[in-house]
């Protein structure tokens, strides 16, 4: 396992060193954090957003100036581009979600995999959620749409305990027991869409754990679909190490208990 998580940081390194792996226990990954002050340059570009966005769709005058910054950051602060990915973002809201949430009744086939948790926050106060990759199976009931809805509940069950300025949350992917059967490639794409398109600068850390070696090939058909900023934070970590460097980022009253800290996990639609 050790050369499949080499073999990986080396690919991952050639895309321009965006993303470093944990390994050896050293944290090595470079990541950008939210802060509770938005500075000149910043405020400025929100403002022309705000110009931009709400001539075209003027429920847009209800989205925070911290969210636009999100935005504008996901998209290196170029305002035509993060004009667009919020109009998109506003479009899709309405239409996906018209009720404003989610409702764990519109996703019980979902729900019945008991597949995501959540508990705790890390030393940054980040909250963190725990997936098993392992207990997802493709949705043969409610298809892809039903996925899709529980994807965006979880995310807005993540994001509803943090704050302005500190805005990210942390995912420890667990994929224990993954296999073929698991392997749901329109499903992974689905969530990673909704991710970065839509909660952009919301994921602080991906930190994934027990990777086998069958998860290679799905990852090496997924990987292009990242984008860069993404991809900076995502973290792989051996085995051998897992504990120990979980605990670099989380203190062990919040680490879950599965991995040897003192904090129960709560199912995501009960928290």
């Amino acid at each position: 396992m050790e050369g499949k998580i080499e073999a990986a940081e080396n690919e991952l390194h050639n895309n321009n060193g965006l993303v470093k792996l944990q390994l050896q226990g050293e944290e090595i990954q470079s990541v950008h954090w939210d802060d509770a002050t938005i500075n000149k340059e910043e405020m400025n570009k929100i403002s022309l957003v705000r110009a931009v966005v709400e001539k075209q769709d003027p429920s847009s005058k209800e989205v925070d100036d911290f969210a636009i910054r999100r935005f504008l950051r996901a998209r290196d602060l170029d305002v035509d581009k993060a004009s667009t990915m919020l109009l998109k973002y506003l479009k899709w809201k309405k239409s996906f979600v018209p009720n404003g949430y989610i409702s764990p009744t519109e996703i019980p086939n979902e729900i019945a995999h008991n597949k995501m948790f959540l508990q705790g926050v890390d030393k940054l106060g980040r909250p963190i959620a725990v997936v098993f990759g392992g207990r997802h199976m493709p949705n043969k009931q409610g298809g892809l749409e039903e996925f899709k809805r529980f994807v965006v509940l979880a995310l807005d069950k993540l994001c509803s305990r943090t704050s302005p300025g500190r805005e990210k949350f942390v995912v420890i992917g667990d994929l224990q027991g993954f296999g073929y059967s698991n392997s749901d490639f329109r499903a992974y794409l689905g969530a990673l869409s909704i991710l970065q398109d839509c909660y952009p600068e919301r994921l602080g850390k991906l930190i994934v754990v027990h990777v086998p070696y069958i998860f290679w090939t799905m990852w090496k058909l997924v990987y292009p679909f990242i984008d860069n900023n993404t991809k900076k934070k995502i973290t792989f970590v051996e085995n051998k190490r897992l504990t120990e460097t979980l605990l670099q980022d989380i203190d062990e009253s919040q680490l879950p208990d599965i991995y040897g800290g003192k904090m129960p996990v709560v199912p995501i639609h009960e928290a």
